[in-house]
C-alpha cells in the first residue's frame, strides 16, 4: 500500500553548507539519509516531499554544524500481508517469477501460481501450464495476494513472498477467461430457470 506519512527529525547542517538556502540543504540531507531505504515500520521509503525546517539551529560545543528541527513528509510503499496487489512479471527463474509491485519485485514461487503442473523455460521467459496451456510471459499482468513479507532497517532490499493460488488471482488474461466463463454459465442457468 502506498502512503504518504509525516515525520520529525533533526538533521545536521555542515559549515560547508553554510550560506546556501537551508531548505535546499534540509531537503538534500533527507533524501540522503531517507530515500531508497527499507524501515521496518514505514517500509519502502520512495520520496521526501514538504520539507519545512526550523531556521534558528543549535550548535554543539566541539561541532561547528548547526542542528536544526525538521518536519517533512514520505511517499513509501508498506506491503501488506493478505494485501492483494497488481504488479508485471519482470524475470523468470527455474523455480518461478519476480513480479514488480510498487517499488519492489516478489517472489512468485512455481507452486504458488496455480494447481496445474508447470515448466518453466528461462530462456524464452515463459511459464507453461501443462494441462490448460495457459503461460505466463516476461511482461504479463499479474494479479497476486502477498503472503511473506521480510523487511530489514536500513537494508536496500527486502524479501515479499505472492502467491496467486485462489479464485481471481493469476494472470489478468486468465482471470478474464475465467470471468466470461462463468457469465456464460450464469446466462445458461437464468435460461434454463425460466
Amino acid at each position: 500500500m502506498f502512503q504518504i506519512v509525516e515525520l520529525e527529525d533533526v538533521i545536521r547542517v555542515p559549515p560547508a553548507k553554510f550560506g546556501q538556502p537551508l531548505d535546499e540543504v534540509a531537503l538534500d540531507i533527507l533524501k540522503t539519509k531517507y530515500e531508497s531505504t527499507i524501515n521496518p515500520e514505514l517500509g519502502y521509503i520512495i520520496l521526501i516531499r514538504d520539507v519545512s525546517v526550523g531556521h534558528v539551529g543549535k550548535i554543539i560545543p566541539g561541532d561547528g554544524s548547526t542542528y536544526h528541527k525538521v518536519k517533512f513528509s514520505v511517499l513509501n510503499f508498506f506491503p501488506k500481508i493478505q494485501e492483494i496487489v497488481e504488479g508485471e512479471i519482470v524475470e523468470i527463474t527455474d523455480f518461478g517469477a519476480f513480479v514488480r509491485i510498487g517499488p519492489v519485485d516478489a517472489m512468485l514461487h512455481l507452486s504458488q501460481i496455480t494447481d496445474d503442473f508447470l515448466t518453466s523455460d528461462v530462456r524464452q521467459g515463459v511459464i507453461l501450464a501443462s494441462k490448460s496451456k495457459r503461460t505466463m510471459k516476461v511482461g504479463s499482468k499479474v494479479r497476486v495476494r502477498i503472503t511473506a513479507v521480510s523487511l530489514g532497517r536500513g537494508a536496500t532490499i527486502g524479501k515479499i513472498g505472492v502467491t496467486s493460488r485462489q479464485p481471481f488471482l493469476g494472470a489478468i488474461e486468465w482471470i478474464e477467461e475465467d470471468l466470461k466463463k462463468a457469465s456464460k454459465i450464469v446466462e445458461v442457468e437464468s435460461k434454463t430457470k425460466t
